[in-house]
């Protein structure tokens, strides 16, 4: 075993003994998660934009994210401890802090509670309130709020904004690779916006489509169709 990952094996049980004491003080300290929804709404009213229901979010939009941000989003209480493990070897084995681990529910309290930052101890609080919120909301709407308040480009929020930029169409009427840029360009949209960057932004929705293809909700052939549509829509507006 290389000397990080020995040095990180040794280290957690260590780490995790000191700091049950203060989780319990975090759990006490930290806000409740009672006010998530309103916080949400409010955060959505200062970009001009509406927060989605938990129905109105399109399927395929949901497969999407869930399958390049948080695969098992379904399956965690608001924190996927095999990504987060994941995550710390990676960072331990390359020496960097080049992976985060952060759910949807995570990145979704960050952005409503932690100002949208997530370093020092703010990551520590961010875990918390995600097992917080998850006790309040249904992982629907938990998706909803994520996707209604994301920054999808320069001064645009929201997936339903980007969908008339980009695509000039309604959410509900996009095709299975429209989604799947959406999906991409929520996780860095200076990067991959496809009114700035194009080939970026269908590369990355390469990415999602493949990911769509590994966590069984679309077939190869569905992918290559969708990954053949322009990068950019011409619908008759929103």
């Amino acid at each position: 075993m290389p000397a990080p990952l020995r040095r990180l094996t040794l280290t957690v049980p260590v780490v995790v003994a000191l700091l049950a004491p203060s989780a319990a003080t975090l759990w006490i300290w930290t806000p409740s998660g009672d006010d998530v929804q309103a916080r949400v709404e409010a955060l959505a009213r200062s970009h001009g934009v509406d927060v989605l229901g938990e129905n109105q979010v399109p399927r395929q939009l949901a497969e999407a994210v869930v399958a390049i941000e948080d695969e098992r989003f379904y399956a965690h209480h608001g924190i996927d401890s095999i990504g987060l493990a994941r995550a710390a070897l990676y960072d331990v084995s390359n020496l960097c802090l080049c992976q985060g681990g952060s759910t949807i529910t995570e990145q979704l309290v960050k952005d409503v509670y932690l100002g949208g930052s997530d370093r020092g101890y703010n990551k520590i609080q961010d875990l918390v309130l995600a097992l917080k919120v998850e006790r309040i909301l249904n992982k629907r709407q938990i998706l909803a709020d994520y996707l209604s308040e994301i920054t999808t480009g320069f001064g645009r929020y929201g997936v339903t904004e980007a969908a008339c930029a980009y695509f000039r169409a309604p959410l509900e009427r996009l095709t299975l690779g429209q989604y799947a840029l959406l999906a991409g360009v929520t996780q860095a949209p200076s990067v991959y916006d496809p009114t700035v960057n194009p080939d970026a932004a269908r590369a990355r929705r390469a990415q999602v489509l493949a990911q769509m293809v590994v966590e069984h909700y679309i077939s190869a052939a569905q992918a290559q169709a969708a990954g053949a549509e322009p990068v950019l829509g011409n619908g008759p507006g929103c």
